[in-house]
C-alpha cells in the first residue's frame, strides 16, 4: 500500500478536541469526503449527526470512555449503545489501562465485553493505549480484546502523556492477532514516512487528525 488513494482509504479522520463544534465537524466531513477517507471520528456528542450533513460513502466513528479510560463499564457499555442507536458504525473504546498495568486482565476483558455485548451491530476498536504499557501488557490486551470480541486493536487516543502510535507497538500488536483482528495506529502520525512505516508494521487503518499533511507527504 503506497499510493495516496490506498492510504486515505484506511484513514480515519477525526477530531475530538473538547472545543471542537458542529461547524468544525462540518468541516472534517467535507474535507474526509474530498480526501477519500474512510471514515470520520468524532466525540459522542456530536452523534446523531443534522441531516444537513451529507457523509456521502464515509462511515461514522465514535469514541468511547475517553480518553482516560477510567470509567465504569456499565457507562461505558451505556455511551457506545447511544453511539450505535445514534449512528455510529464504529466504536472506538479504551480499556480500564490501570487494570492492564496491574496485570488484571480478566478485568480489561470484562470491560470490553461489556461494551462489545451493549452494541447490536457495529464494530468495536479497542484502545489499549501501548504508549503506558509494557511489551507483555501490550500482548495480554490484545489477546483480552480479541478473546471478548473486538474487531480492532488500537494504539492510543493521542492525549496520554506517554506518547502514541510506535512502529515497534504496532509490529507486537499485528503479531499478537494475526489477520484475525484489525489493526489501528493513532497518536502522532503527522507524516507519510511514518504512516507508511506504521503500514508496514502491520496498521490497517490509521486514525489522522492531520490527514491531509500525511497525504501530502507520502
Amino acid at each position: 500500500m503506497s499510493t495516496r488513494e490506498e492510504v486515505a482509504g484506511i484513514v480515519d479522520h477525526t477530531l475530538l478536541k473538547p472545543e471542537a463544534t458542529m461547524d468544525d465537524v462540518r468541516t472534517l466531513v467535507e474535507e474526509a469526503k474530498e480526501l477519500g477517507a474512510y471514515s470520520v471520528c468524532v466525540s459522542p456528542s456530536m452523534l446523531p449527526l443534522p441531516e444537513d450533513i451529507d457523509l456521502g460513502e464515509l462511515h461514522v466513528a465514535v469514541v468511547c470512555g475517553f480518553p482516560s479510560g477510567a470509567v465504569a463499564s456499565q457507562i461505558k457499555a451505556a455511551e457506545a449503545a447511544l453511539a450505535v442507536a445514534c449512528g455510529a458504525d464504529e466504536v472506538d473504546m479504551v480499556i480500564n489501562v490501570g487494570a492492564a498495568v496491574s496485570g488484571d486482565f480478566d478485568a480489561v476483558e470484562a470491560d470490553i465485553r461489556a461494551v462489545r455485548d451493549a452494541m447490536p451491530f457495529g464494530l468495536l476498536k479497542v484502545i489499549i493505549e501501548s504508549a503506558a504499557l509494557s511489551d507483555e501488557q501490550i500482548v495480554a490486551a490484545c489477546e483480552a480484546a480479541e478473546r471478548a470480541g473486538a474487531d480492532y486493536v488500537k494504539t492510543s487516543t493521542g492525549f496520554h502523556p506517554a506518547g502514541g502510535a510506535s512502529v515497534h507497538a504496532i509490529s507486537l500488536m499485528a503479531q499478537t492477532v494475526g489477520d484475525r483482528l484489525g489493526v489501528k495506529a493513532s497518536g502522532g502520525i503527522r507524516d507519510g514516512k511514518f504512516a507508511t512505516e506504521l503500514i508496514v508494521a502491520g496498521a490497517t487503518r490509521l486514525g489522522l487528525s492531520g490527514t491531509r499533511a500525511v497525504l501530502d507527504t507520502l
